[in-house]
C-alpha cells in the first residue's frame, strides 16, 4: 500500500510524528546522565522506575478512552498535555530557574501522555486500514520512529550540552502545534457503531466498566500468552541499552575498525557502542519496509518463532566475541530478528481485538514493553554474580523459551478458528 493512497489521517500524522518523534530523541538518550548527575546513580534508577509504573496505568487507561470517547480526542489531549509538560520542563531547566525535580517530574507527565497517545494512535491505523495492508502501514510508522532514533541523538549531540532549554523549549512548542494540526486536519476514526454509554452517572462506573474488559483481555487466552512470550523476548532487545554498552565499553579497548596503508581508525569501547547502535537505527530504517513484505509471505507462525530463534543465536553470538567486526555481525542478525515482526506484531494484534475494544488490546500488549522494560535491568548485576557470558545465555534461553510459548499460541489461536469456524 503505497503512502500516496493511505488515509488523511496517517499522511498528516506520519509527517507531524516524525518531527515530533526527531525532537523527542534530540534530548531524551541524554536524560539518564542528566537525572544520574542530579540524584546520584542509585536513586536516578528508582525515580525511573517509579516512572514507569506511572506510564503502565496511563497506558491502560489511554486504551479504555481511546474506545470509549474516539481515537482523535485522545490524541489531541495527549499532544497537548505532553507540550505543556515539555514547556514545565523548560522551566525547570532555564536561565533563571533550576530544579531536577520539576524537571523529574515533568519528563513524568511527558511519560504518561505519550503512554495515553500510543493505543489511539495505533487503534486509529487499523481502523482506517484494511487487514491485508495493517502490516506494511505499522512497518511505515516503525521506520518513521526509528530513523528518529538515529537523527534524533546526533542532533542533540550537538545542541543538548549547551542549549538544553530551547531544545525543550520548542520541542513543547511542536507537541502543541501537532495537536493543533490533529485537532484541525484529521477525523475521528472510531465507528459509530462501537461507542458506548455510562449505564449510570456514578462517578466510578467508567473504572467498573474498564476493570471488567481488562479481565476480559485477560481471559483471552491467546493474547496473554502473546504478552508473556513477548515479555521474554523483550529481555533480548531491551538490552540494546543497558547491557550492550556496559559490556562493549569493558571488553573493547581501541581497536582497529579500518587501516590504510599507515593510517588506521581505532574505536573505544563507548565508540563501538555508538557505532552498532547506529548500525542498529540504520538497518531498520533502511530495511523494514522490505523485510516485512517479504515476513508477510510466509505464515505469522513461523516469522513470529523464527524470530526468536535469531533473537537468541544474537545473544549467543555476542557472548563469544569481543572483536569489533564480531559484534557488528552479531548486531545485524540482532536487527534482522527486529525487522521480522515489526509489522507484523501489531497487525496480528489488531486481528485478535474485537472492534469494541481495539484500543484497550493496543493498551494491554505495550504490556510486552513496559514489563519487560522493568525487569531487562536485572542482565546488570548479574554479570557481576555469573558473569557476561552466562548471562547472554540466559537471554539466549528466554528468547528460545518465548519461541515455544509463540508456538504454542498459534496452536491455541488456530484452535479457536476453527472452533469459530465450525459453529457459524
Amino acid at each position: 500500500m503505497r503512502i500516496r493512497d493511505w488515509d488523511r489521517n496517517l499522511k498528516v500524522r506520519l509527517f507531524g510524528e516524525a518531527l515530533m518523534n526527531i525532537s523527542f530523541w534530540m534530548f531524551f538518550p541524554f536524560l539518564t546522565i542528566y537525572f544520574a548527575e542530579s540524584f546520584g546513580k542509585g536513586k536516578a534508577g528508582l525515580l525511573l522506575i517509579f516512572s514507569q509504573l506511572f506510564s503502565v496505568a496511563a497506558n491502560l487507561m489511554g486504551g479504555y478512552l481511546a474506545d470509549r470517547y474516539g481515537r482523535k480526542r485522545m490524541m489531541v489531549l495527549a499532544s497537548f498535555g505532553q507540550g505543556f509538560a515539555f514547556l514545565l520542563f523548560a522551566a525547570a531547566d532555564s536561565p533563571w530557574f533550576t530544579s531536577p525535580m520539576v524537571g523529574f517530574i515533568s519528563f513524568t507527565i511527558v511519560g504518561v501522555f505519550g503512554s495515553i497517545y500510543w493505543p489511539a494512535s495505533q487503534a486509529m491505523i487499523a481502523d482506517v486500514v484494511e487487514e491485508k495492508d495493517r502490516s506494511s502501514v505499522f512497518a511505515i510508522f516503525y521506520t518513521s520512529i526509528n530513523i528518529a532514533v538515529v537523527v534524533g541523538p546526533i542532533l542533540g549531540a550537538i545542541f543538548y550540552a549547551n542549549y538544553r532549554f530551547y531544545l525543550l523549549l520548542a520541542v513543547g512548542i511542536i507537541c502543541i502545534l501537532l495537536a493543533f494540526v490533529l485537532s484541525k486536519m484529521t477525523r475521528e476514526t472510531m465507528p459509530d457503531s462501537i461507542k458506548r454509554q455510562d449505564q449510570d452517572g456514578k462517578w466510578y462506573s467508567f473504572l467498573l466498566s474498564q476493570l471488567a474488559d481488562y479481565k476480559l483481555i485477560v481471559q483471552d487466552r491467546v493474547f496473554l500468552m502473546f504478552i508473556i512470550a513477548g515479555v521474554l523476548v523483550s529481555q533480548t532487545f531491551m538490552q540494546l541499552d543497558l547491557l550492550f554498552p556496559v559490556y562493549t565499553s569493558e571488553k573493547v579497548d581501541n581497536q582497529t575498525l579500518f587501516a590504510f596503508g599507515s593510517h588506521s581508525f581505532s574505536v573505544s569501547g563507548e565508540q563501538a557502542f555508538g557505532l552498532i547502535l547506529s548500525e542498529n537505527g540504520f538497518l531498520v530504517a533502511l530495511f523494514t519496509v522490505a523485510v516485512t513484505k517479504w515476513a508477510t509471505k510466509y505464515r505469522e507462525r513461523n516469522i513470529f518463532v523464527l524470530s526468536s530463534i535469531i533473537y537468541a543465536l544474537s545473544m549467543m553470538m555476542f557472548s563469544q566475541t569481543q572483536w569489533i567486526w564480531g559484534l557488528i555481525l552479531a548486531m545485524a542478525v540482532f536487527t534482522l530478528a527486529e525487522l521480522m515482526t515489526a509489522g507484523l506484531q501489531q497487525s496480528f494484534i489488531s486481528k485478535l481485538a474485537p472492534d469494541h475494544m481495539r484500543g484497550q488490546y493496543f493498551a494491554a500488549a505495550s504490556l510486552r514493553y513496559t514489563l519487560g522494560r522493568t525487569i531487562a535491568p536485572i542482565s546488570i548485576p548479574l554479570t557481576v554474580w555469573i558473569g557476561y557470558q552466562w548471562t547472554f545465555f540466559i537471554l539466549s534461553a528466554l528468547a528460545l523459551l518465548s519461541a515455544f510459548l509463540f508456538s504454542i499460541m498459534f496452536n491455541m489461536h488456530e484452535r479457536q478458528q476453527l472452533q469459530g469456524g465450525s459453529q457459524s
